[in-house]
């Protein structure tokens, strides 16, 4: 046994001993190959060292690198969340870091927000002149309607009879043009005379409407008397409105006939054009233009809100501080069309296979939903607050917005963004936050749920022979569409809130 432990050692050695003459062959055949004179330089160990040094640093400041772009990624984050007006105010939640943030849903947006607003009306400088009119120099209106002679139309409709070719011309933009814009003649929506001679003094004009007496006027707050002087407060009204009023609320009247609850001068309109109440309320939102043409700028607000921020200080806000000329609230949830379509539809907004309809045919014209790379924020607009200067684009915008509300369903949520993308960049609107959105008003209920039998259609089939379809809106989606639309598959929607 000890003999043969004693080889082993021996082994052991030999082997060792090998191992450690191979790694000095291995050393001395390296070095050679570095060095072919065979002599290492006194200053090697010193640049290996270096050498490992400085890779160690490389990844170190790296390292440190993409601390700081974390640092700075929280630090925007807090600063948009916080309520501290100094660090919210150096949010930039225009930003295309803002916007990958909140694409990745980083940042949670909150309900209201500071308006960074001028802090005393007295002292803002109204523009003296107007914004020119570059690319549309003269804009007129088709006035007489084409009734069909098939018998399907007795009587002219207020959008008219556009067909698809006009459509389709109505966004090639020229210097003169003449498209459809509501108030066909013998198409409803009149004005009383003593309304249209009273609105003819307007220039500025802070609008609102209710029809079919889902609410009551709620007075402003927070008006300059430099702002009560300078602007004509207008509430469009529906006759059911009025007389709702008239049993619920205090309606005075002047000495001249016109008709007032607080500081609202109420504008009737006579003859609603549609059978759908909501489809009648964007005639004064959309074509303020057209009920009020005096008017150089206009804030719309919608009938279930009071406003809570002085308008003079929401035109300098929006408008002059930035020279821009048409400003509109992005959606709190939406940017896709698509994705609004499908909340629509969850909640029950309008008739579900015409609301796919109406996006087959967006789609099938190109519509793509809303990326990040766009040049825009959102395709989908918050429009309870519309502000704008009424130059002749924008006024072409806001047919040409009306003319697909009036041919397609009433969400005008869906037709905003397709509009803006068939005008492309001709078109420049500011979509300013919605948490600025939320703080210019208080919300009020409506003094009752509105619902519209055509909201809970399922399928098609059930608009066929049926008084559920709308008898003077929408007509678009029951004439023949110069495409194949049986063809187009809807892209998938990703649905990114609970909303609905």
């Amino acid at each position: 046994m000890e003999g043969g432990d004693l080889q082993k050692s021996l082994s052991l050695r030999l082997n060792r001993r090998g191992d450690r003459s191979n790694q000095s062959q291995l050393s001395k055949d390296f070095e050679e190959g570095l060095f072919p004179s065979g002599r290492v330089p006194q200053d090697y160990p010193m640049k290996i060292v270096w050498k490992k040094g400085f890779v160690r640093l490389v990844l170190v400041a790296g390292i440190l690198w993409m601390l700081l772009i974390l640092l700075a990624l929280l630090f925007h984050i807090w600063s948009c969340q916080t309520s501290v007006s100094f660090l919210s105010a150096m949010c930039n939640k225009d930003s295309k870091v803002y916007t990958m943030l909140d694409t990745m849903g980083l940042v949670s947006k909150p309900h209201r927000c500071p308006i960074p607003v001028s802090n005393d009306p007295d002292k803002i400088v109204i523009p003296t002149g107007r914004t020119s009119n570059e690319i549309v120099k003269n804009l007129s209106y088709v006035m007489e309607d084409e009734v069909p002679h098939d018998g399907s139309q007795s009587s002219p409709l207020f959008g008219g009879h556009p067909s698809w070719k006009q459509r389709e011309e109505s966004f090639k933009l020229n210097s003169n043009m003449k498209v459809h814009c509501g108030f066909i003649h013998g198409g409803g929506a009149e004005m009383d005379p003593v309304d249209i001679k009273y609105v003819k003094k307007c220039k500025f004009v802070v609008a609102s409407g209710i029809f079919d007496g889902y609410d009551l006027p709620h007075q402003p707050s927070n008006i300059s008397l430099r702002s009560e002087k300078l602007f004509c407060f207008l509430m469009v009204v529906d006759e059911v409105s009025l007389k709702f009023m008239r049993e619920n609320g205090t309606v005075k009247e002047d000495s001249a006939g016109g008709q007032w609850v607080g500081i609202w001068r109420l504008v009737l309109l006579k003859h609603p054009p549609y059978d759908e109440p909501r489809r009648n309320g964007k005639v004064p939102k959309i074509l303020t233009h057209r009920l009020f043409p005096q008017a150089q700028y206009s804030i719309w607000i919608d009938g279930k809100m009071e406003l809570i921020v002085d308008p003079l200080q929401m035109l300098e806000r929006y408008l002059w501080r930035g020279k821009h000329t048409f400003a509109i609230a992005q959606h709190k949830h939406h940017r896709s069309i698509y994705e609004e379509a499908d909340s629509n539809k969850r909640r029950k907004r309008y008739a579900r296979p015409l609301i796919d309809l109406h996006m087959k045919i967006y789609y099938y014209e190109g519509m793509q939903p809303w990326k990040s790379n766009k040049k825009t924020i959102s395709d989908v607009p918050e429009g309870a607050v519309i502000i704008r200067e009424h130059t002749n684009m924008n006024d072409l915008f806001s047919c040409l917005w009306f003319n697909e509300v009036h041919l397609f369903t009433p969400r005008d949520q869906l037709s905003f963004g397709y509009v803006a993308y068939r005008l492309g960049d001709s078109f420049k609107f500011f979509m300013f936050p919605n948490c600025e959105y939320n703080s210019l008003f208080v919300l009020h209920p409506h003094t009752r749920e509105h619902s519209s039998p055509i909201e809970w259609v399922k399928q098609i089939d059930q608009l066929k022979n049926s008084n559920l379809k709308e008898s003077r809106g929408g007509l678009g989606l029951f004439t023949p569409y110069p495409g194949d639309l049986d063809s187009v598959v809807l892209p998938n929607v990703t649905r990114t809130s609970k909303a609905g």
